[in-house]
């Protein structure tokens, strides 16, 4: 006689295990300890074989009788319903969020993605992992995503979340391409997110005062490789980043030309910096100092690793210049500002300098002029416009 959902609700458990059926071999164990589970009986290649099918109520009689039909399907096309399962369970092991996020970094690292690239991207994944992480990437939809986001959003760190989405966008792209996944959910959580207010790094860019910050800098009494830092900050205006991991062999001192290999270049090309008279005569200053090794500014801990992010800002601190009135990415904006303003180089010319990218595609496909020539003219003017207003008499 069939069950019915009221007869597998009233089920009492005995001293012995209780079967209750359904037919078609779809039975319900009563156990004598209380729990119910569901069992299909079944014959494969002359076996007797059973397949667990879950417990009552989490698996209602209508769930169990749905999967005993999909097993019977099964069978009838000579496929074993419990091999089946174990075969799913070994693909959706290779197939969950976590596994193919970790192949598309390593996807990465072969592309040679910078190291702090791979870094940045390991980092915003093991925020999705504990909700993302285990689940096969076909099950995960957008209301999953957007917890995972809400837990970084949730502590404040809106521009997190925001990355966070992105990266897992790229994750199930990937899947896509690999055929693990049909559709893209991130793209569903487009406005979901609270857009972090932007705050500029701060930056001088009155005259006089980026005059006082560079005479402190000229009296400043720390470290030697950091003072020279800081002025080589001023004058080339390369982001913190780029200037803090050089090398000696990036320096062409004949042709007075820095070259930034593209590892280290947020957009991925080598960047070429025009050296002064001024940069010249601070490079050979350092050079006595930490000529014998690779880096320009080695750490004072192990030769082998460049000062860390926060040297040149903390040192800016202990100039008396807090956070809202001076940083170091501070001196890109800086230059770009007065070099802007004085109206003598042509605003290509110094955006090519700044090394940022023409983000209309149409103009950065014919914006391929690398403006070399006003480039090395504009930064002597730029140094030798620093010496003026530093040794500008202060008030004056």
């Amino acid at each position: 006689m069939a069950l019915s959902d009221v007869k597998c609700r009233n089920a009492r458990p005995a001293s012995k295990l209780l079967k209750l059926s359904d037919g078609g071999g779809l039975q319900l164990w009563v156990q004598p300890t209380g729990s119910r589970l569901w069992r299909l009986a079944y014959r494969f290649d002359g076996k007797q074989k059973l397949l667990a099918l879950g417990s009552y109520p989490l698996i209602s009689l209508a769930e169990a009788r749905q999967a005993r039909d999909d097993a019977k399907r099964l069978l009838l096309t000579g496929i074993d319903p419990a091999q089946e399962r174990k075969s799913r369970k070994v693909g959706s092991a290779k197939d969950t969020f976590r596994s193919i996020a970790e192949e598309y970094v390593d996807k990465l690292k072969k592309e040679g993605r910078a190291d702090r690239t791979i870094t940045k991207v390991k980092w915003l994944l093991d925020f999705a992992y504990p909700t993302c992480g285990h689940k096969c990437i076909r099950d995960i939809d957008a209301a999953t995503i957007l917890a995972a986001l809400r837990s970084v959003e949730v502590r404040g760190r809106y521009e997190s979340a925001r990355r966070l989405r992105s990266t897992i966008g790229s994750v199930f792209r990937y899947a896509i391409a690999t055929a693990r996944a049909d559709t893209d959910p991130t793209s569903a959580l487009r406005g979901a997110l609270i857009r972090p207010t932007v705050t500029p790094r701060a930056a001088i860019t009155d005259p006089k005062a980026l005059g006082g910050l560079l005479r402190a800098i000229e009296t400043f009494d720390g470290q030697p490789a950091t003072r020279a830092a800081l002025r080589l900050m001023a004058l080339l205006f390369p982001r913190p980043g780029e200037l803090r991991a050089a090398e000696w062999e990036e320096f062409d001192f004949e042709s007075s030309v820095w070259t930034i290999p593209e590892a280290r270049m947020k957009m991925r090309r080598p960047h070429r910096v025009p050296l002064s008279r001024q940069a010249l005569n601070i490079l050979a200053e350092l050079r006595k100092m930490s000529g014998a090794g690779t880096l320009l500014f080695p750490s004072v801990r192990s030769p082998s690793r460049p000062i860390s992010d926060n040297t040149l800002n903390a040192a800016l601190r202990r100039m008396g210049y807090s956070k809202k009135e001076a940083t170091a990415h501070g001196f890109r904006a800086t230059a770009s500002t007065l070099l802007n303003e004085c109206g003598k180089w042509h605003p290509d010319a110094i955006e090519r300098q700044l090394a940022h990218i023409e983000k209309n595609d149409v103009r950065r496909a014919y914006a391929r002029a690398e403006h070399w020539e006003d480039r090395v003219r504009m930064m002597q003017w730029w140094a030798d416009y620093l010496d003026k207003i530093e040794n500008a008499k202060p008030g004056g």
